[in-house]
């Protein structure tokens, strides 16, 4: 269902045709966010309140390996950042239109994520899931009012098809950023002299994001690893593009003082946060393969 409304939507042919929508995403998000966030505090605080631990699960080397998994995880959800600096960087002038970005992006990071995360975690502990809105239902029971619970269900139901439109984040595995992978597919192909809905650029974008589409729905149908994917997502792209590179890049570019603290705060980060990749994408290989035992292709989750 997911990819249809998608293969639909996702013939809009720029970033600049997605500003309405992003604004009804950033509504819905805020929204379900808030309905989330005073659903976890409700169950906490009433008789049916589940036991909570705060403990680190796993024992031994699993906790260990589930710790730097769970780092990956952060570094992929909380890593918008890089949303409005891909698109800061189409037209100039960049740095202002970035950092007015990046306000707005964070802004909404801490009302929203933090907010869920942290009542969430209070509420249900190191049982929570991986979508915190399972924990409202058990044995087929809701904790919540049935209509409270609906309307957030369709919150995050619209809000997750409209954010698909700047990236795909299919319900189930796959995280794929498609209007820049789009942008630049298209750069190939169409002709800049002909009008964006000219036949001439239509057609093959029309084929193309089809095509995207088409694969990256068949992949996340067929692998039920969400949060697995997650984290390797987040050790192989969002730990690169927001903690190392940055910091490498602005030693490159600026050239601080090699005495200066500046220069080896930027190193600092870079190297912990290489070590955290190299060791988050081994965790996250291995909980793939783990989860390969008990899981299936294309497994009704």
């Amino acid at each position: 269902m997911f990819g249809g409304l998608t293969l639909i939507m996702a013939q809009m042919p720029s970033f600049h045709s997605l500003r309405h929508i992003n604004l009804v995403s950033l509504v819905l998000c805020l929204a379900y966010c808030a309905c989330t966030t005073a659903g976890s505090v409700h169950i906490g605080h009433s008789n049916n309140a589940p036991k909570r631990d705060y403990t680190i699960s796993g024992v031994g080397l699993n906790r260990v390996f589930g710790v730097f998994t769970a780092f990956s995880i952060i570094a992929t959800t909380y890593g918008n950042g890089i949303i409005p600096e891909i698109q800061a960087t189409i037209a100039p002038p960049v740095t202002g239109k970035m950092f007015k970005g990046l306000l707005v992006c964070y802004s909404v990071v801490i009302s929203t994520f933090f907010s869920v995360a942290i009542s969430g975690y209070w509420a249900f502990g190191n049982q929570a899931q991986g979508s915190v809105l399972s924990n409202f239902m058990v044995n087929g029971m809701p904790l919540l009012p049935k209509w409270f619970l609906l309307m957030t269900y369709v919150f995050t139901l619209v809000q997750v098809s409209a954010v698909t439109l700047v990236r795909f984040l299919h319900s189930n595995a796959v995280y794929v950023y498609m209007q820049p992978t789009n942008v630049v597919i298209e750069r190939k192909f169409a002709d800049p002299k002909m009008g964006e809905l000219s036949i001439r650029n239509t057609i093959p974008r029309l084929v193309f994001r089809s095509l995207s589409v088409i694969v990256a729905t068949t992949l996340a149908a067929m692998l039920p690893f969400f949060g697995d994917i997650m984290a390797l997502f987040g050790a192989f792209g969002c730990i690169p593009l927001d903690f190392i590179l940055p910091m490498v890049f602005y030693n490159v570019t600026f050239k601080p003082s090699k005495k200066s603290l500046m220069f080896w705060g930027n190193m600092a980060i870079a190297v912990a946060s290489t070590v955290l990749a190299v060791v988050g994408a081994v965790a996250s290989v291995r909980q793939i393969v783990l989860d390969a035992k008990t899981y299936k292709l294309f497994a009704n989750m």
